[in-house]
């Protein structure tokens, strides 16, 4: 099995607390070169994940002949300008959801994506997960009929307004955190953008929305509804994962669900003709199984689970939403 040489971009938070075990986990990655904002974090970094390699700066990376892909979890407004630059230095990238502050930026990160022959994929690691794929194999068979609702949450704690999540300058608040994760439940399950899309939220004094509740409208009548918010008990890691599908047939319900979970997840499935199912499904590292997806996309065995559709689509719904509530 070849192994594909990445480069982190970054020392942030969630690379250490979730992608760093997924890489070190991936059969198929070798963990190349990592840079951070200071050669001494960088370096810290090498040594705590068997880095080859650390870097100062992020172009120092994306120089580095050896890295064939970068990982990207820098602040949401970072997000386009160094995929762009990592795209241009023929790199494929996977970049941290949400990918673009809008579908316009989106768009033309995989315009330039193609023109450079590498792969991008914005990185949803649940997407990778088995419990969704077998979620979305339950609604195409057609056991719970057609779908007439879905509904799906993530309410976290609040944060201190230090944390960039909390800032509008870094694109913080709990839509571009928390609701592409609700939103991009639906799309997988519909397979489709919504037609209409109204929204609302409330706003912190630095003006970012830190709850928002969305309702979309489909041409066959179906209607579905999320929320986000950053509410629970402050700097608690509290969080509150759910969705619940319906359809012409039965229902689908989350029991034991958490976005990007691990371990043993449940759901209960109920249908009009008396069947009663909690189906469980095991469920490994979904950061391991998003990385090692990847690395087949760049050996030419698969394309990307996460399409470039799938990815320009939900922007276009983040656009609509965050224009809706006044966040823009």
């Amino acid at each position: 099995m070849r192994k594909i040489k990445w480069g982190v971009m970054g020392t942030a938070y969630i690379f250490e607390r979730d992608t760093a075990r997924g890489m070190e986990l991936a059969e198929n990655c070798e963990l190349t070169a990592i840079a951070g904002r200071s050669v001494e974090k960088a370096e810290e970094f090498q040594k705590r994940y068997g880095f080859k390699r650390a870097y100062g700066n992020y172009e120092e990376l994306l120089n580095d002949p050896e890295v064939e892909a970068v990982y990207i979890p820098l602040p949401n407004t970072m997000h386009y300008e160094w995929t762009i630059r990592a795209l241009h230095h023929g790199k494929h990238v996977l970049c941290e959801k949400p990918l673009a502050p809008s579908a316009e930026e989106a768009k033309e990160m995989f315009q330039v994506a193609k023109e450079n022959n590498v792969f991008l994929m914005e990185a949803f690691a649940y997407q990778h997960s088995p419990y969704i794929k077998e979620i979305k194999e339950v609604i195409d068979s057609g056991e719970i009929g057609e779908l007439r609702y879905i509904e799906a949450a993530l309410i976290t704690s609040d944060y201190d307004h230090s944390n960039i999540r909390m800032r509008k300058e870094t694109l913080g608040g709990c839509m571009y955190d928390l609701g592409v994760y609700a939103a991009s439940f639906v799309q997988r399950m519909t397979g489709k953008e919504p037609g209409r899309i109204d929204a609302v939220s409330s706003f912190s004094e630095e003006k970012i929305d830190t709850f928002t509740t969305a309702v979309f409208e489909y041409e066959s009548g179906m209607k579905a509804h999320i929320d986000c918010g950053m509410v629970l008990e402050t700097e608690k890691n509290c969080s509150l994962d759910r969705f619940q599908i319906h359809g012409s047939k039965g229902s689908l319900v989350s029991v034991d669900f958490g976005f990007n979970a691990p371990g043993t997840l449940s759901y209960r499935i109920r249908t009009y003709d008396g069947r009663d199912e909690l189906r469980r499904v095991e469920v490994p590292n979904n950061y391991c199984l998003e990385v090692e997806q990847f690395g087949r996309c760049i050996c030419g065995e698969e394309a990307p689970y996460v399409t470039e559709k799938f990815s320009t689509d939900l922007a276009d719904t983040v656009d609509q939403i965050l224009n809706k509530t006044g966040y823009r």
